[in-house]
């Protein structure tokens, strides 16, 4: 039976809800201290997990040594003094206690478990190395660490307490479906999962997953929409006659390059502009190009994709099949230009996720 429900993760920026800017600071530091504990937690537990999974491995080691990974109260054999998901646990946590909320460590533990055993057998082939996490990863809780979420309507926000830190969204104009969730979760309406705490500079961002419902659509498993992307179109999707060809060359490719030839040239003419106040004046005007390729390029693959489903559901396609994909990204990847600009995979992830919003399923061919 399929799954019914679907989990949708929002980066939803935080402001520390506090009046003094001392105040603001001293949680904001507590912030970075948890981030750099759950950082170096991370690491440790992916370590400790690889040796215990590779120990039978170690032929080198005496033939009395005994390596089954059990509790050795439970069996003779075992080498571990607890259960294998705990023992993890209580490494990290006998060396971070008193620094880090244990449930931040407790919801880190079970996440990088369960992901280590997905991947446990390209491990073991030699096929994948161990994953190595940054010192500004984002740090997990749980929604039961949430105290207290409402809207407040002298602050025009969403408010609520987070390991007893108070906190406020700021939404700016919120084009997405941000304001929405939230307010469906304050209703009761759809279920938090798990989520993360990101930070980044001087910003605070809170990656909220929530859990919906799937749209409910009257689709025909039957009816077949097939779909191949191009250089010439973006996007091209034919069901039965009707055929539809979503986005040209000149309004993503051309318009893509346009905004990387002017950063170029941008760059080109900084040495000639003014002096004064060093490199943050000279770099002014580059700056605006910061995002501007990378905000254009994901906007159009959101217009594109959703073209796309919204075709399917029209004509109750139940069934998606995207044609002769692997030899498109081969072709992309001996090909520089096509790969730096095209943006196959970023399509792809985005017409995954709104088909299985949809209820349409989805093959790769």
């Amino acid at each position: 039976m399929k799954n019914s429900t679907l989990k949708l993760t929002r980066k939803i920026q935080l402001l520390v809800d506090l009046p003094t800017q001392e105040e603001r600071k001293e949680a904001l530091d507590k912030l970075y201290r948890w981030q750099n504990r759950c950082y170096r937690a991370a690491n440790l537990i992916v370590s400790h997990l690889y040796v215990q999974e590779m120990i039978k491995d170690f032929f080198y080691l005496s033939e009395g040594i005994r390596y089954k990974l059990a509790d050795e109260k439970k069996d003779e054999d075992g080498i571990l003094q607890c259960y294998r998901l705990n023992a993890t646990y209580r490494v990290i946590s006998n060396r971070f206690k008193g620094e880090i909320p244990t449930n931040i460590l407790l919801s880190l533990n079970k996440t990088l478990v369960s992901t280590f055993y997905k991947k446990k057998s390209e491990y073991w082939k030699g096929m994948r190395s161990l994953d190595n996490f940054k010192s500004d990863m984002a740090f997990p809780f749980l929604p039961i660490n949430i105290r207290k979420l409402h809207y407040e309507e002298q602050k025009k926000a969403f408010c609520f307490r987070l390991f007893k830190i108070p906190f406020k969204t700021y939404l700016g104009r919120d084009f997405n479906d941000k304001r929405k969730l939230l307010e469906r979760f304050v209703n009761g309406d759809i279920k938090l999962c798990a989520s993360h705490i990101k930070l980044k500079g001087k910003k605070t961002f809170w990656l909220a997953t929530f859990e919906i419902e799937k749209e409910k659509h009257d689709l025909k498993p039957e009816v077949v929409a097939e779909a191949s992307l191009s250089l010439e179109y973006p996007m091209i999707v034919k069901i039965g006659s009707t055929r539809l060809s979503i986005g040209t060359r000149e309004e993503f490719l051309y318009r893509r390059l346009a905004i990387q030839a002017a950063r170029k040239r941008t760059l080109e003419g900084i040495a000639y502009c003014k002096s004064g106040k060093g490199r943050k004046r000279k770099l002014k005007a580059v700056d605006k190009f910061h995002n501007t390729e990378s905000n254009y390029v994901d906007h159009r693959l959101h217009v594109y994709s959703r073209k796309l489903i919204d075709f399917c559901v029209k004509h109750q396609a139940g069934t998606l099949i995207l044609l002769n994909q692997e030899d498109k990204i081969a072709i992309a990847k001996e090909e520089e230009f096509v790969l730096r600009n095209w943006s196959y995979y970023e399509l792809m992830t985005k017409i995954k996720y709104k088909a299985e919003k949809a209820g349409i399923e989805l093959i790769i061919g």
